[in-house]
């Protein structure tokens, strides 16, 4: 028997899947099939693709994949703890290179670029987590932190932290970022109440608020659309 057929029926399927990616492009491939190409380095003994298809079933989408906490990927048959870490690595490094991308350029510039971070960043997260964008005089991006981490619906914000944070910073300006595990990106009073807190307390020392983005699987709120700034 020849050396090719003597292979494994999943390692002419991940020869010809590399080959489509290299000679077509990333583009070219479903997302079951990046999901794979990704898998491929990390199961290397084994067909991937019924993992790959059952990561997306379970999680919904790559993005929700990747945002998935480890414990949760872990549930799903084929994926152990190494590939869970590698996941979540991997959410990690497209993460600095959106913030690469932001930190070279002008936030106001940059504005599809900004949401399409923060619906990475926080759509999928199960618990409210509230950041804050620290920009210099040139709306370039200093630091992206996070602030608060709260339960399902509530992250508690210090406005007074937040300005002592900016100031240590040197920032000239804010964009505030949470999101809604609920689904509903719509502002609450209680949002709309502590934006204006946090304005408040940046006034003294002129540091503006650009922006307050909500972030849901449903989209992004912005609260200077909405006329909320």
């Amino acid at each position: 028997m020849s050396d090719e057929n003597s292979k494994p029926h999943w390692q002419g399927h991940r020869d010809r899947l590399r080959t489509k990616l290299i000679t077509r492009g990333a583009n070219a491939l479903e997302d079951y099939e990046l999901l794979e190409t990704l898998l491929f380095a990390f199961i290397p003994r084994r067909d991937v693709k019924p993992v790959a298809k059952a990561l997306l079933t379970r999680f919904g989408s790559l993005s929700g994949v990747l945002a998935a906490d480890p414990e949760n990927l872990v549930k799903v048959t084929g994926v152990g703890a190494t590939v869970a870490a590698y996941l979540k690595a991997t959410q990690e490094i497209g993460a600095r290179a959106s913030r690469e991308t932001l930190s070279n350029s002008p936030m106001i510039s940059s504005w599809s670029a900004l949401l399409a971070y923060v619906r990475s960043q926080l759509q999928h997260e199960t618990r409210e987590q509230f950041r804050v964008m620290f920009l210099d005089k040139k709306n370039q991006l200093i630091a992206d932190e996070l602030m608060g981490q709260g339960t399902v619906d509530h992250a508690p914000v210090y406005p007074r932290e937040i300005a002592r944070r900016a100031l240590e910073l040197s920032a000239s300006a804010l964009i505030l970022i949470h999101n809604h595990s609920s689904g509903d990106p719509t502002p609450s009073r209680a949002d709309i109440d502590m934006t204006r807190e946090v304005i408040d307390a940046l006034q003294p020392f002129d540091i503006a608020v650009h922006d307050h983005l909500i972030a849901s699987k449903q989209g992004v709120t912005s609260f200077k659309t909405q006329g909320l700034i």
